[in-house]
């Protein structure tokens, strides 16, 4: 395990769906027990249909702003500030219906899922639909169950607008 400083501003970025992915600390550093990624969600981004992690663990910490998170059928309002737990094998999204931005740290245990958000980034290109196709072959590669069905729910009930999904009624 390496030791690391990481000074506020800094790690490797990318975008996927609603939000940026900033990676603060990786399971190549951590033994593979942990990972650390940020995201800044603008407002109305989201973190995509509802999904499934069949491996990891999550625990979100909010930074700055607030954020809905949708866990199995429970709906949280999480201001600045807050803790969410999304466990495992329970489907989970969350989303900024605010006017203003939002960032989250995003601890996962154990590590992996992070090389994921790389992986699909490409998936993402801006002013295209997302390529499904790679989505869910690349989300079968880490367990990841996406719950296309419920994009619908999320427009309908909620008003969330997810990139490539129906347009809100």
């Amino acid at each position: 395990m390496s030791n690391l400083f990481l000074p506020p501003g800094h790690g490797h970025s990318v975008q996927v769906s609603g939000h940026g992915v900033v990676f603060k600390l990786s399971g190549s550093q951590t033994g593979g027990s942990l990972s650390i990624v940020e995201h800044p969600v603008p407002p109305g981004g989201s973190a995509g249909p509802p999904h499934t992690h069949t491996r990891e663990d999550e625990v979100s910490y909010i930074i700055e702003g607030e954020i809905n998170v949708l866990i199995g059928d429970e709906l949280i309002h999480a201001p600045a500030g807050s803790y969410v737990f999304k466990p495992r094998d329970i489907a989970h999204t969350f989303w900024n219906s605010s006017d203003k931005p939002a960032r989250i740290l995003e601890i996962v245990t154990p590590a992996g899922l992070e090389t994921y958000f790389e992986e699909v980034a490409p998936a993402f290109t801006p002013g295209q639909p997302p390529n499904a196709a790679l989505i869910m072959k690349i989300a079968a590669k880490y367990g990841l169950q996406i719950h296309v069905e419920r994009i619908g729910e999320l427009a309908e009930k909620y008003g969330v607008i997810v990139p490539g999904g129906p347009p809100h009624p």
